[in-house]
This record gives structure tokens, sequence and C-alpha cells, in this order.
């Protein structure tokens, strides 16, 4: 009995939580037990998303408290590529399959609105221009690293052909979906800060035009990348569980960007000081 327990368990631990032999378990003597840890599991990665959420939404604050905008710039390039290599790894959330990038990908359109309040459209502008370029650059270096051909004993090969090996759909999408995107996002800032000018009005300006944007993102990309190679129902499961994670990332930014209003850089408080 204690070794069926056991096997129960360590099925439990290795995530199998939705096969055969794990409900199989669940119906034995071992069924508290077992269904005790599958609760904290299930909770694991959503509490794990909801930490990481805080932490990388409060590391923009610090780059930009630290660096002033050239923070932000680095920020944006940083978290673009963090961002497409993170979508290589599929969890589950909330009861959606999902990709992770995602809060990565939104703090990049965080940072381009920080700028933007703080310094203007032109300046949002070249962030995103800086994230684009990057992208490309690294997408280039990356597939020429993967020709060389491995030593008989390399081992990180198969690993780096995973993660960057790409389909040319998918890669053009991705570089089409950001850069249309995020000039829109940009665009469509500046166009409600300009009908709701005001400091409570913020939170508006920040979630509104990045919902907005990571729509026609995720539209964009999932179009790009998937119309064709699965049915359309399949495609459509797709964009809404896409869309849904980046709405709640979006709405999770706000009070973040009240917290960047107030922010005076090091770099911009010193140079009034000497003033």
């Amino acid at each position: 009995m204690r070794s069926y327990l056991y096997s129960c368990l360590l099925l439990v631990s290795q995530n199998h939580l939705y096969s055969n032999d794990v409900l199989l378990c669940y119906n034995q003597n071992g069924l508290i037990t077992a269904y005790r840890e599958r609760k904290y599991l299930f909770l694991f990665n959503e509490m794990l998303w909801i930490s990481f959420a805080i932490i990388n939404f409060i590391i923009v604050l610090f780059f930009f408290k630290r660096f002033g905008k050239t923070g932000l710039f680095v920020w944006i390039g940083f978290a673009t590529v963090a961002a497409n290599i993170e979508v290589a790894k599929t969890v589950e959330l909330f009861g959606l399959t999902s990709t992770l990038g995602n809060i990565m990908y939104g703090s990049v359109f965080f940072a381009t609105d920080v700028i933007n309040e703080k310094y203007g459209k032109e300046e949002a502008k070249k962030a995103v221009s800086l994230g684009f370029f990057i992208l490309i650059s690294l997408t280039a270096v990356m597939q020429g690293a993967l020709l060389f051909k491995p030593h008989p004993e390399d081992i990180a090969q198969p690993a780096l052909e995973t993660i960057f090996g790409f389909l040319p759909r998918v890669a053009l999408g991705s570089l089409l979906a950001y850069i249309i995107s995020q000039t829109l996002d940009v665009y469509v800032y500046s166009g409600i800060r300009r009908l709701f000018p005001s400091d409570r009005a913020l939170w508006f300006r920040n979630s509104g035009s990045t919902a907005v944007s990571q729509l026609l993102d995720t539209f964009i990309f999932t179009s790009v990348a998937f119309i064709g190679t699965y049915p359309l129902d399949v495609w459509v499961q797709i964009f809404i569980t896409t869309y849904a994670l980046k709405f709640v990332v979006a709405l999770f930014a706000a009070p973040y960007a009240y917290a960047a209003k107030r922010i005076t850089p090091l770099d911009e408080r010193s140079g009034n000081d000497a003033c």
C-alpha cells in the first residue's frame, strides 16, 4: 500500500495531473493525499505567474529609476528578446494552455507607454524601432549560429534548435506583429492622452492603448503563423486564450503606471540639482 501511494505521489509530483494513472490513483486509498498534492501543483503555476508579473513590473520601475530613459530603452530590447525565448515553453494557467512570454512582452508595451508619457511620442517610436531591430538581429545571428556543424560531443545544438529554430511563417508573424502593434500602441496612447490628459486617466491611457494594440498583435501573429495550419476553431481558441492573458497583463500594469509617473530618475534629479 505504501509503495502504491508513493507511486501516486511521484506521478503527481511530475505534473502528470491528467493522465489515466493519476486518475486511477485517486480512486484508490491514496485519494486524499494525492488530491491535496494535485491542488497544490495546480495553484503553483498561477501563483508563480502572478509573482512573476509583480517582479517584472518592479524591475521595469527600477531600470527607470536608476537609469532613466536609457534604462527603459535597454529594458525594451532585453524584454523583446526574452519574451521570444520564453514563448517556446508551454504551460497551463487558469485552466488554459498557454505559452510563456506574455508578461515579459506586456512589460515592453508598459515601458513604451512610460516613455510616451514622460518623453513624448517621438521617443516612444525610437524605442519601438530599437526593439524591432534587436529582434531582427537576434533572429539573424542565431540562425547563423545554428548553421555551424556541431562537434560530435556537443550537447547544445538540439536545445538551440528547439529554442531558436523557426518556421518562416512564425518568424514573419512575430516581426510583423511587433512592429505594427507597438507602433499602434504609441499612436493610440498619444490619442487617448489628448482626449483624457489628466493623471486620473493615466490607467485608461496605459491599459487601454495596450489592450487595443495587443489585440492587433495577437490577431496578426496567430493569423500569419497558424491560419491554414490549424482548423479555424483551433485558431480561434489559440487567439482567445492568448489575448485573454495579454489583456490581464495590460490591466495589471495600471498601478505601476502611476508609480512610474511619480518617479524622477536619478540622472534627471542630479541634473536638476546642478541647476
